[in-house]
């Protein structure tokens, strides 16, 4: 009687094990079927577009990271540009974008414009350890050299592009700005009036 049990035992529990086995089976080719039709539903040519799409805005990103905005110097440049100096020649080295060498020449009313120019200079934040050099005084003035970094982050173009955003947008939500008060006049340069010396 024992053996008896234990063979319809046997016999039911290996009928159960076929019968999962086949239902295993069947799930797995109808999850299968499923796959194939949701592939066949995308169009490899746009998978390819898409994707060649994401790379190109991942290189557009990468490089606006970089890119710096020479515009934005030339405007801190005349901003600063005290009446009394004038540029005459400008050598920029981008090695690094982190790191951009500046040499420039020019000449000077005397040499307190030209201690009034380094002041302004180091004042800007853009300029970093500005220096004076091979100062030659001559009839139109004092000649010199000017060697100094230029601080990138403050010339990149994607930092000024978020900066002016944020700046329109504030001002849309600002209230109406007071009449603006006459300025001082500007030198010929667009620079900066230089301060008597003391």
């Amino acid at each position: 009687m024992l053996g008896i049990v234990a063979l319809a035992v046997s016999c039911a529990l290996a009928a159960g094990v076929f019968v999962y086995q086949q239902y295993l089976k069947t799930s797995i080719n109808r999850s299968l079927d499923r796959l194939r039709e949701a592939r066949e539903q995308f169009d490899p040519s746009l998978v390819n577009q898409l994707t060649r799409l994401d790379n190109r805005m991942q290189s557009a990103d990468d490089l606006l990271a970089t890119h710096l905005a020479p515009s934005a110097f030339f405007s801190v440049l005349d901003q600063i540009t005290a009446q009394t100096v004038a540029y005459q020649g400008l050598e920029m080295e981008v090695n690094d974008p982190r790191r951009i060498t500046l040499k420039m020449s020019g000449v000077a009313r005397s040499v307190n414009s030209i201690a009034f120019q380094a002041d302004l200079l180091s004042q800007s934040g853009v300029f970093t350890s500005p220096i004076f050099s091979n100062l030659d005084r001559q009839k139109d003035g004092v000649h010199f050299s000017l060697n100094s970094l230029i601080d990138a982050t403050k010339i990149n173009f994607e930092d000024l592009i978020n900066v002016a955003m944020s700046a329109a947008s504030g001002a849309t939500q600002a209230s109406p700005a007071a009449p603006e008060t006459p300025s001082a006049p500007t030198s010929p340069f667009g620079g900066a009036p230089e301060t008597p010396a003391q």
